[in-house]
């Protein structure tokens, strides 16, 4: 099992009393800013605390680089990240959320030392934020290859030409600078060589934040969505990450890690909604009998905890293969976690609110906002089918491998004919299912 080191420990106790000190007792006040001043501000307890956090040495614990961050692995960093996930305020005051941890990494990886040194460090510092744009509201985004928006080089320039949305964080006042996906070879033979990304400042010209998105209702809580278009927007072409046509590859590089944080967050926010629906339980008492003497009740306490534990197991374990052979190995584990994790948090939160009943729809409980955002990362960083599809032609390739070595599974032990003949029967025209009609082939 996992046994966080020493350092570890000393950062777990240090967030769980920066977590009772200053951000349980300010989350209301963050949701009534939030609400007062809508998703277009800065909300001024957000900047209070991240001047206490950075203060305190609580600051880009995410990152792997002991130089710029804490010098974390990622299982290393998967309890700090659980602990912020317990509230929604909590990630962005030790410049620990997203879509920033994921630019911040995507620049460090692939940036130049320019690049790195105009946007990077101010990143790091907390100075600005950014935002991604990668989504595109009329095309079919799960399948990046879709994606429409161009980028096309004139001179010493690229054009940038096309509308995105569920562009988080572009209606922050602090955002600066923004990282696009876009086609810049539309007729390049490989299809996953067509994309690239780009750096491109919010205040180029031609560049249009139209309108923030809610999630489920809320607008900047959980979630700073908003349509932007790109209007002939000219960047120089050193604004250009990795090189052309690598897109994909960075997508990859940085996709990864921002998944498996998500999953970490979400841990933390299903641990305090089942300590929310113990005590509602026991305070609670309809016709006569207190909730948490009903059976339903006692089942849904109890399942709660073994899902979260379950998840929280395969989390790590995801964690510890992206630290040992890298994201492109562990990339079934991540798949896998990032179906769980969000259906984990919806159903716990969907039985919480309705223990908590009409107060549960409400804002004054936690609850709604939880629910958007578990729902929303069914969504976000690619879609539940699409991880499903994934693991499941990874899961029938891994059987159908005759080499015991690769797979370690009883289909590792069995010849292609014998495989073939093990199917045989769901083949139409068998004597015994006359009635089958599916395809011949495995």
């Amino acid at each position: 099992m996992y046994e966080p080191s020493e350092k570890v420990r000393a950062y777990q106790h240090r967030l769980h009393d920066f977590m009772a000190k200053h951000i349980y007792p300010n989350e209301r006040q963050f949701y009534t800013e939030a609400e007062k001043y809508g998703p277009w501000s800065v909300f001024p307890v957000v900047e209070e605390l991240k001047a206490i956090a950075k203060a305190e040495g609580l600051w880009n614990l995410w990152l792997h680089d002991d130089k710029l961050g804490a010098g974390l692995n990622n299982l290393e960093y998967a309890p700090l990240c659980e602990i912020m996930g317990r509230s929604l305020l909590a990630p962005e005051v030790f410049n620990c959320s997203a879509p920033d941890t994921g630019n911040m990494e995507t620049i460090w990886r692939y940036g130049t030392e320019a690049q790195k040194e105009r946007w990077l460090k101010p990143l790091l510092a907390g100075e600005i934020r950014s935002s991604f744009a990668m989504t595109e509201p009329e095309i079919a985004s799960s399948d990046a290859t879709n994606i429409s928006c161009s980028i096309l080089r004139d001179g010493d320039d690229y054009i940038i030409d096309g509308r995105k949305w569920y562009t988080t964080g572009s209606t922050d006042p602090r955002c600066q600078i923004l990282i696009v996906m876009g086609k810049s070879d539309p007729d390049g033979t490989n299809k996953y060589q067509q994309q690239s990304m780009i750096l491109v400042p919010k205040n180029t010209p031609g560049v249009k934040v139209i309108r923030p998105l809610p999630v489920m209702g809320f607008y900047g809580v959980p979630d700073r969505s908003a349509e932007v278009w790109f209007d002939k927007v000219r960047v120089p072409a050193s604004n250009m990450l990795l090189g052309e046509g690598r897109g994909f590859e960075i997508a990859q590089g940085r996709l990864g890690p921002g998944r498996i944080h998500h999953c970490m967050r979400l841990i933390g926010l299903c641990e305090r909604v089942l300590e929310r629906m113990c005590r509602r339980a026991a305070e609670r008492a309809p016709f006569g009998a207190a909730l948490s003497t009903q059976t339903v009740t006692l089942e849904r306490i109890a399942e709660a905890r073994i899902m979260i534990e379950q998840v929280r197991l395969l989390t790590l374990k995801a964690a510890w293969m992206m630290d040992t052979v890298g994201n492109k190995v562990a990339k079934g584990e991540i798949a896998m976690i990032k179906v769980a994790a969000p259906s984990v948090a919806c159903k716990i939160v969907d039985w919480a609110i309705q223990m908590f009943g009409g107060g549960g729809t409400s804002t004054d409980h936690l609850l709604t906002a939880a629910y958007a955002t578990a729902r929303l990362l069914r969504l976000a960083d690619g879609p539940d089918e699409v991880h499903r599809n994934q693991l499941g032609r990874m899961e029938i390739k891994r059987h159908l491998q005759t080499d015991p070595a690769q797979t370690g599974g009883y289909a590792a032990a069995l010849s292609r004919d014998e495989v073939e003949s093990a199917f045989a029967y769901l083949r139409p025209g068998h004597p015994d299912y006359p009635w089958l009609e599916v395809p011949t082939t495995l």
